[in-house]
């Protein structure tokens, strides 16, 4: 790393107080947010616009070529949407050369929502090791991790990740073993364990606890006040 990690400070904050977050900011939702989003990259996605009602995501899909809308309102896929938020559904589908517009109720939430950031990433554990060497180049003092799913009286999946990435970030080597399991014991896990949700497959749980599935970091531009996820590819 470029830094020394013993000054690396972290801080925690949700989706109530991410806009005081400044600096390196990394939003965090794993279940499913931004694991449905590494795999929707995975699957030829050129960007994703991340946004904050359904109404934006329909208008912007209106307006751009090439594009689908994806996400959920309370875990199930809006009308008018062409995905909902699963891995599972996404990872069957060619989205060559797509633009992906993005809802959610937790992880595209804190994005929009953490206005002071300087430099922003998405990230979950699919992500988790190009996050932080992407992070390592920065050099930067502070890191504030958003977790998104704590402002939902869940979200340890998203606390666990977090906790994950700066014990890597410090430049220890921890056992995914022990975050993983908190992933399939969160509250946010037990819909997937009931099979009449199809909106909630099983399978996501699987797709979104394989820790650094890609090789890619997820960072975050502003572009005409529009927050753009674009993919850079670490080796």
């Amino acid at each position: 790393m470029s830094f020394p990690p013993t000054k690396l400070k972290f801080h925690y904050t949700d989706l109530e107080d991410c806009h005081t977050a400044q600096g390196v900011v990394i939003v965090i939702d794993v279940l499913r947010a931004f694991s449905t989003a590494a795999y929707a990259f995975s699957r030829g996605a050129k960007e994703i616009f991340l946004v904050s009602t359904v109404d934006e995501a329909l208008s912007l899909k209106s307006t751009i070529p090439n594009s689908i809308a994806m996400g959920e309102v309370g875990g199930l896929r809006p009308e008018g949407f062409d995905f909902g938020n699963s891995p599972t559904y996404i990872n069957e589908a060619d989205l060559s050369d797509t633009t992906v517009i993005h809802r959610t109720s937790a992880g595209t939430q804190g994005v929009v929502r953490s206005q002071g950031a300087d430099i922003m990433l998405a990230s979950s554990f699919v992500v988790a090791n190009a996050t932080v060497r992407y992070i390592s180049n920065l050099a930067a003092p502070e890191i504030t991790f958003v977790i998104t799913g704590r402002s939902y009286n869940g979200g340890d999946e998203d606390i666990a990740c977090a906790e994950y990435l700066e014990e890597l970030l410090k430049g220890n080597q921890p056992d995914g073993k022990s975050f993983i399991k908190r992933v399939m014991e969160s509250k946010d896990a037990f819909p997937h364990l009931d099979p009449k949700q199809r909106d909630y497959p099983l399978s996501d749980l699987d797709y979104c606890a394989q820790i650094d599935r890609f090789n890619f970091a997820m960072p975050i531009t502003r572009e005409d006040e529009k927050f753009i996820m674009r993919t850079v590819k670490l080796t």
